[in-house]
């Protein structure tokens, strides 16, 4: 029977064996740091020799290395490892070996037939590995690849052969002599110099992977983005995208600061499509923590042309807006001052008789006075815009002042009647230049009160299902008449659950509701044990006299509005559907909205609904009746495909559509789309897009590798 033997290791030896895979700091350690052989035997010869045989292990600081024997010779200093020979370090490296023999300063070594496996992902396989100044790992005739392969005689699905591979451990670079990329062993690239970051660098200059375009309007085209550190806070990524059409630099500055985050997106064009000068576009945004709980958000948006951002598709977007603000949240206040800058891309909309500048200040507190009960909220808000036209009307500027007082205070009555009541004061100052159809000055205190009554009935069925039934109703009054200035803000007018039992529901104070209300409605929600929900909110309001201003698919206008119907529904196995409409009293829907979404581990769908009807007060000649449809269904472990597309059936017209699929393994990822996009406001030109990206997984550009791992076996 053969006694396994276990003993302390020289820390001198055991340092050399570890630094065969760089831990170079070993042969450093203190003379304390634990360090132990273990083999079926262990034999000293003389006083010069020490031989380690069976199943030996070595074990020093998280390091551990098994050969079949090691003989240490004290005489000369060196080290021999016969196979075969694995050595794992704390990072996961794995180095195998049939044999190997370490120089006496232990920074330098010759291993034959090795193979490296860095961060269990990337393989190198090579006749010898020479480690050199305790820092290099030099191999000899290399194959490198992160795919698996299984069997004597398959060939992966790419590698890289190289007469010769440097691995730099400090640096985590891998350097490559007369490299050779093969796809199924078939040579497609070749480069006799090349520099690729190893799997545990996150942060490397160089190249990434590049990505194909073609677009009917540019043409086939590449883009070969280059990555730069700029220490471990910011960086920046430039991509050229060329194609016969068009020479674009493309760039991304990134920054990270202690107390916020910077990101710039910019990009500089000579193209064939517009005869001008050179086209362009940049976006910032940034967000800051300023002290005394402060907060700032900035973001830039600009672009040379309106169709620019379409033709490269950098955005899918109708107006762009740069705005500032600076806010504070506290429990029982808040405060935002910020200033907006509006750029409008529709083909028919002049940018000089639209608001382009708007200027907000806002300060709302909240106290509960102890002599009132209930809730006291205070509020002020400051507002300006400013168009660049100084035609009459069509140039007009606005500016206000709005001063808000609100009571409320809640009791619960015999029989669980919830009773409400609130007491409401608007003080407004208006300013308003270049339009003779208004006063240019007008000012107004508007009194508001209303009364509220709910009655929450809930049941809890045998099956533990729970049901909430709750009838409501609101009597209100806003006093005060309309003022002689021009509707500048409140053009668009929702009517949902939010604001139902709201005293007005114009979205801005240049109009207020007026007269005596009735609100009436239902709200029933039922949330059952078997893990999904429900809920239908039903409500309309009536009026003493009609109120004017309200467009027609606002929903509001006449003695009584629209009826409101909003419900939802959500299931343990990730469905989910909400949706509101405004019913007329000719049982049609004259606005209407609905989501439905299925999510699982393999499905990720979304469908939406939008109805609008003609409306001359908020600029629509044509119904809109559109839906569109995104999502993505992982089809196995490696397939993926995806789709969407936006199609308006009132006009029997498609907005845009597109396709994709993507394929990822353990060393590769390929994605492949196409999309159109048709003819709109913003969007003169169609255009046919398609993209082709390839990423070799394994090195630090292209990804992680670690979860599409296989075996042989499956």
């Amino acid at each position: 029977m053969i006694q396994r033997t276990c003993l302390p290791l020289s820390l001198r030896l055991l340092a050399a064996l570890c630094f065969v895979l760089g831990a170079a700091q070993v042969a450093r350690a203190q003379s304390d740091d634990a360090a132990m052989l273990v083999a079926d035997e262990v034999l000293l010869t003389g006083d010069d020799t020490l031989v380690a045989s069976g199943n030996v292990e070595a074990i020093f600081q998280g390091s551990r290395l098994t050969a079949a024997r090691i003989t240490y010779d004290r005489g000369t200093d060196t080290i021999q490892l016969d196979g075969p020979v694995r050595l794992t370090d704390p990072q996961g490296n794995l180095l195998t070996a049939d044999s190997g023999t370490l120089e006496t300063d232990f920074e330098n070594g010759l291993l034959r037939g090795a193979r490296m496996v860095l961060d269990e992902q990337l393989q190198l396989a090579s006749v010898e590995a020479r480690r050199v100044g305790g820092r290099y790992t030099q191999l000899s005739r290399v194959a490198v690849t992160s795919c698996q392969v299984c069997g004597a005689n398959q060939v992966p699905l790419w590698q890289i052969r190289a007469g010769r591979v440097i691995h730099d451990e400090e640096e985590r670079q891998l350097y490559f002599d007369d490299a050779q990329l093969r796809v199924l062993d078939f040579p497609v690239f070749y480069a006799p110099r090349l520099r690729l970051p190893d799997p545990t660098l996150k942060r490397s200059q160089g190249f990434l992977f590049p990505s194909i375009r073609s677009t009917t309007l540019l043409g086939f085209g590449i883009k070969v983005p280059y990555f730069i550190p700029i220490g471990d806070h910011q960086d920046i990524t430039l991509t050229p995208y060329l194609s016969p059409v068009t020479r674009t630099l493309e760039a991304r500055y990134r920054r990270a600061f202690r107390n916020g985050d910077l990101t710039v997106d910019a990009a500089v064009t000579q193209d064939t499509l517009d005869e001008g000068p050179r086209r362009g576009y940049l976006f910032a945004e940034g967000a800051f923590d300023l002290s005394g709980d402060y907060k700032l958000k900035f973001d830039i948006e600009t672009t040379s042309d309106d169709a620019y951002l379409n033709d490269y598709d950098y955005a899918d977007k109708d107006r762009l807006d740069s705005e500032l603000t600076v806010t504070r949240t506290k429990a029982d206040r808040y405060f935002e001052v910020g200033v907006t800058h509006y750029q409008s891309l529709v083909d028919d909309e002049d940018n000089s008789t639209q608001p382009t500048i708007i200027a907000d200040a806002i300060y709302e507190q909240r106290v509960f006075p102890k002599a009132l009960g209930g809730e006291l909220r205070m509020g002020l808000a400051a507002h300006g815009h400013f168009r660049y036209s100084d035609d009459d009307i069509e140039g007009r500027d606005v500016s206000r002042l709005n001063a808000d007082l609100n009571w409320r205070r809640r009791w619960t009555l015999p029989g669980g009647v919830r009773a409400g009541v609130r007491g409401q004061l608007w003080g407004d100052a208006f300013s308003v230049s270049q339009d003779s159809t208004s006063d240019r000055r007008a000012a107004q205190l508007t009194p508001a009160a209303a009364v509220e009554l709910r009655w929450p009935l809930t049941r809890t069925a045998a099956s533990g299902a729970r049901d909430l039934i709750e009838p409501v109703m609101q009597l209100g009054w806003v006093g005060g008449d309309r003022l002689d200035i021009a509707n500048d803000e409140s053009t668009r007018v929702e009517f949902d659950e939010g604001n139902l039992l709201a005293l007005s529901r114009f979205p801005a104070p240049d109009r207020r509701e007026r007269g005596v209300t009735a609100v009436y409605g239902l709200r029933w929600m039922r949330e059952n044990p078997n893990g999904w929900s429900a809920g239908l909110t039903l409500g309309r309001v009536s009026r003493a006299d009609p109120e004017e201003g309200l467009s027609r698919s606002s929903g509001l206008g006449g003695d009584a509005s629209d009826w409101l119907i909003a419900g939802h529904l959500a299931t343990r196995s990730g469905l989910t559907f909400t949706a509101r409409g405004l019913l007329d009293s000719d049982s049609r829907f004259s606005k209407a909205a609905a989501r439905a979404g299925w999510t699982n581990s393999r499905l990720d769908l979304g469908a939406s609904y939008v109805l609008l009807v003609t409306d001359p007060d908020e600029d629509r000649d044509d119904a809109i009746s559109e839906w569109s449809f995104d999502g993505s269904y992982r089809i196995n472990q490696h397939w993926t495909s995806s789709a969407n597309w936006r199609y308006d059936l009132a006009s029997s017209d498609f907005a845009k559509a597109g396709l994709g699929l993507d394929y990822t393994n353990e060393c590769i990822a390929v994605g492949f789309s196409v999309s159109r996009k048709f003819p709109s406001s913003s969007n003169l030109e169609p255009s046919t897009d398609f993209g082709l990206t390839v990423e070799l997984k394994g090195f630090s550009t292209g990804g992680s590798a670690k979860d599409y791992r296989r075996s042989c076996n499956g």
